[in-house]
C-alpha cells in the first residue's frame, strides 16, 4: 500500500567566526598569539611556508616551534600563480597523509602569499571533510585582500580558481614586519588592491592615499601613517566581505578590476602578477566610467596621478581587447546570466554595469595609452 510521496527538509546553519589579529613579531620566542588555538602540549601542526619566506625566516619558525615545544612537519612550497595547480595541492595532500594529526585541534598553518593560503585553504576543506586551519599572510596583497576571507581553491583547466570552496580559518595573524622583506614589485602589487578599495568604496583611505602613500611605500609600512593605511584598508576589506561570505549576492564591490583581469592574467602569467592585472582592468574601468559621466574628469586626474605619485608603471603592452571581452563574458557565467561589473560613480561610490559592449571596449584602449602618455609627459615638465 502506497503512503503517497514523501518529503523532509534539513535546515541548518554553519556559524562563521573567527579573528582578524594584528600580531606583530609573531615568531619571536615569547609571542603566543599562535599557541592561543590548538592543542599545545603534544600538539603537532603542518605548516606549509612559501621558499621565500623559508630563505629569509625559516630559522624563526623553526626556532620558535621548537622553543614551544611543538612537533612542527614544515613543508616549503614555491609561491606564485603558476604553483596554484592540481600537483602542488595533490603533493600537499600527500604530505599531511604522512604527518598524522588530529582532525580538531592542530590546525594546518599557512604561512605565506595569497597563492599560498588559497591553496592550504583548499586542502584544509578537502582533506578529512574539513580540518582547521590558520592563515599567516606574509604579503601585502596577502595581509589586506588574499587572506582576509574564506575563499580557497586552485586554478584547473587553464581558468583561475576554477576550483575551490569555501573555508573559514581559525584566525588570521597579520604581522606587517613581513613587509620589510617583500621586493618592491610585490609591494607594489599589493598597494594595488589598496587602490581598488579606495576607488569603489573609500574616499577616506583614497585621501591617505594622496597624502601619506608614497612615504608609507618607502618604509615598507612601518610607519604610523602607513600603519594606519594598512588598518584602514583592512576594515575597509573586512566590511565588504563579512555580510556576504558566501558570495550568495553576486554583485560585489570588490570585484572591482576582476573583470577584464581574469583573461590578461591568465595569459600572461609569467608577465603579470595578480595586482598588476586588476590595475590594468581598473584603469579601463574608470575611463568607461568617465566616458558614461560617472566620474568627473577631475576625480580621474586623481586616480591617474595617485598612480604616478606611487611609482607604479602599468604594463599597457598586454592589453588585448579581444582577450579582455572573452574574460567578461566569462564573468557573466560566473555571475549566474549578468555582467554586474563594478564601477566608480565617483570617488568612494559603485554603481553595476549590465550593458558593456565590445565596441566600448575597444575604444577605451587607445584611449588609455594616450592618458598614460599625457600623464608621463607632464609629470617629467614637471
Amino acid at each position: 500500500m502506497s503512503t503517497g510521496n514523501m518529503r523532509w527538509q534539513v535546515c541548518t546553519q554553519r556559524p562563521v567566526a573567527y579573528d582578524v589579529i594584528k600580531a606583530p613579531g609573531l615568531f619571536q620566542p615569547d609571542n603566543h598569539s599562535l599557541l592561543a588555538l590548538g592543542r599545545r602540549h603534544g600538539g603537532r601542526r603542518f605548516v606549509v611556508v612559501d621558499a621565500h619566506v623559508a630563505r629569509l625566516h625559516g630559522d624563526a619558525i623553526h626556532a620558535w616551534f621548537a622553543h614551544h615545544q611543538i612537533d612542527a612537519h614544515i613543508e616549503t612550497i614555491h609561491g606564485g600563480e603558476a604553483q596554484k595547480n592540481l600537483e602542488v595541492y595533490q603533493h600537499l595532500l600527500c604530505a599531511l597523509d604522512r604527518f598524522p594529526i588530529h582532525r580538531r585541534d592542530e590546525p594546518l598553518i599557512a604561512i605565506g602569499g595569497g597563492v599560498l593560503t588559497d591553496i592550504v585553504g583548499f586542502v584544509a576543506a578537502s582533506y578529512r571533510r574539513g580540518v582547521p586551519h590558520i592563515k599567516v599572510p606574509t604579503t601585502l596583497m596577502g595581509y589586506i585582500d588574499a587572506a582576509l576571507g574564506i575563499k580557497a581553491g586552485i586554478n584547473f583547466n587553464g581558468n583561475k580558481n576554477r576550483l575551490g570552496s569555501f573555508e573559514p580559518p581559525l584566525a588570521v595573524f597579520l604581522d606587517a614586519s613581513f613587509l620589510a622583506s617583500l621586493p618592491q614589485r610585490h609591494l607594489l602589487n599589493g598597494v594595488c588592491e589598496i587602490i581598488k578599495l579606495a576607488i569603489i568604496g573609500d574616499a577616506r583611505l583614497f585621501e591617505r592615499l594622496e597624502t601619506y602613500g608614497a612615504a608609507s611605500i618607502a618604509t615598507r609600512f612601518a610607519h604610523a601613517p602607513g600603519e594606519a593605511i594598512l588598518d584602514h584598508a583592512v576594515g575597509s576589506m573586512l566590511a565588504e566581505l563579512a555580510p556576504n561570505l558566501y558570495e550568495e549576492e553576486l554583485a560585489r564591490k570588490v570585484d572591482f578590476g576582476h573583470t577584464f583581469s581574469y583573461g590578461l592574467e591568465t595569459r600572461h602569467p609569467h608577465r603579470l602578477l595578480h595586482g598588476e592585472a586588476v590595475l590594468l582592468d581598473i584603469l579601463v574601468s574608470v575611463l568607461i566610467a568617465e566616458h558614461r559621466g560617472l566620474l568627473s574628469a577631475h576625480e580621474t586626474t586623481r586616480i591617474f596621478t595617485l598612480i604616478q605619485q606611487l611609482g607604479i608603471e602599468p604594463d599597457l603592452g598586454v592589453l588585448d581587447a579581444e582577450v579582455m571581452w572573452q574574460s567578461l563574458l566569462d564573468r557573466i557565467e560566473h555571475r549566474n546570466g549578468l555582467q554586474r561589473v563594478p564601477m566608480p560613480a565617483g570617488l568612494g561610490q559603485c554603481v553595476f554595469a549590465n550593458d558593456i559592449t565590445r565596441q566600448e571596449l575597444d575604444a577605451v584602449l587607445p584611449a588609455l595609452h594616450n592618458r598614460m602618455k599625457e600623464h608621463h609627459e607632464s609629470a617629467l615638465e614637471r
